[in-house]
């Protein structure tokens, strides 16, 4: 008999994260459309709607227009059952962001670092900081909160607690988790940012219908996140998508990690600025910082021969990465996003066309190169979703 009731509830749990999870990223949805696309009966759904309802995670949307047969209720996730924290932790500041449940953003707040002495101690301040200075400025109580997502630059090593290795950072075995977590009541979640930019796009933005895809972030570094069946590929210890230390030049540029020649020490914002810096012989470039000196050579494209010269050649180099991408993994997508990508999003055309060059004919053929949907704040909604997703796995149940 118990057996018995524990595998009805297993069902029941499973069945719930299933529509929960159709509604989230598909919805507004009816009972017909929910058990069409989940194969799951009527009365079961029914039933598993009921409960969700009275949770307070889903509501009805309005009447759906009749197909022929009797008008049907729309429903969708309840925007108000909960709030999330997303935070990008990037190389030049911390963005911390508020989303409501259905990821609509409620406000933010975002703190500057030094890119030349990022601390993990001041990150986590600033992180802090965000999360108490966005809960009381909505005036919401901690407990409504699911919790806060991270998306930062390196290798997140899972396990117990999420550990950051970011050499060209200069940090080895950050405990960052434990860190955020003793100034905080919040469920945690860690991730890289190349992988919750990912997420973000495949659950909203240019990902969406995608089974396997390549998700490239191109920012002050330079990282990707591998989709394949559905699924981020991690590698043994999560450090799988650290395109931006592919060899690119073999005995090239040196890169912050140490090594020589990697696709970042090219097309990472901070080398792009340092080759236009060299190729002006010096001269310093335009702007307090890495956005407003990449947005200056942009912008001297128009006039000058060498900062064009300087956008052609950044345009074939992050081809020939593609490239590789494309030939290593045979996505049927390659989306570039981060900040410097929408900042170069005119070279495109120029960075599809390096990739044809490069890469093999026909997973060329087969992909399609694409700038992300989402812009900028593309890392902290990602990271806003990793609670998100962990509450829909368990079928609306907080733990």
């Amino acid at each position: 008999m118990e057996l018995a009731r524990a595998t009805n509830r297993g069902v029941r749990l499973r069945n719930r994260a299933l529509l929960l999870s159709r509604l989230y990223l598909d919805g507004p949805l009816t009972r017909p459309d929910l058990a069409r696309s989940t194969g799951l009966s009527q009365p079961a759904v029914s039933n598993v709607v009921a409960d969700l309802i009275d949770e307070g995670l889903v509501v009805e949307a309005g009447v759906a227009e009749p197909d022929g047969g009797r008008p049907s209720m729309r429903l969708r996730v309840a925007p108000g059952f909960a709030a999330v924290l997303g935070v990008d932790v990037g190389e030049t500041r911390v963005r911390v962001e508020l989303f409501d449940f259905t990821m609509t953003q409620l406000a933010g707040a975002e703190y500057p670092l030094d890119p030349a002495r990022t601390e993990p101690a001041q990150v986590v301040t600033h992180v802090l900081a965000g999360i108490d200075t966005l809960i009381g400025g909505a005036g919401l109580a901690p407990g409504h909160v699911l919790g806060v997502g991270i998306g930062v630059s390196g290798v997140v090593e899972q396990g117990a607690e999420a550990v950051v290795h970011a050499q060209a950072l200069g940090w080895d075995r950050v405990p960052l988790e434990r860190m955020i977590r003793a100034g905080t009541q919040l469920p945690v979640h860690i991730d890289n940012g190349a992988k919750t930019l990912g997420q973000a796009e495949m659950w909203f933005g240019a990902g969406r219908g995608a089974r396997n895809a390549v998700f490239a972030l191109v920012g002050s570094g330079v990282g990707a996140a591998v989709v394949t069946n559905g699924t981020t590929y991690r590698g043994a210890s999560s450090s799988a998508g650290e395109w931006g230390h592919t060899t690119l030049v073999y005995g090239g540029r040196a890169c912050r990690c140490g090594a020589r020649g990697c696709l970042e020490a090219y097309v990472g914002a901070e080398a792009i600025i340092d080759r236009y810096r060299a190729a002006r012989r010096g001269q310093p470039v335009p702007g307090a910082d890495e956005e407003s000196q990449l947005a200056a050579l942009v912008e001297d494209a128009g006039r000058s021969a060498v900062a064009r010269r300087v956008l052609d050649e950044t345009a074939q180099f992050l081809g020939a990465g593609v490239a590789n991408l494309i030939n290593l993994f045979n996505p049927e997508r390659v989306v570039l996003g981060g900040w410097a990508a929408v900042a170069l999003a005119d070279l495109l055309p120029a960075v599809r066309a390096a990739a044809g060059r490069q890469a093999l004919r026909q997973p060329y053929g087969q992909a399609s190169i694409e700038l992300c949907r989402l812009g900028v704040d593309a890392v902290a909604l990602g990271a806003a979703t990793l609670p998100i997703a962990r509450l829909l796995a368990a079928g609306g149940v907080r733990p």
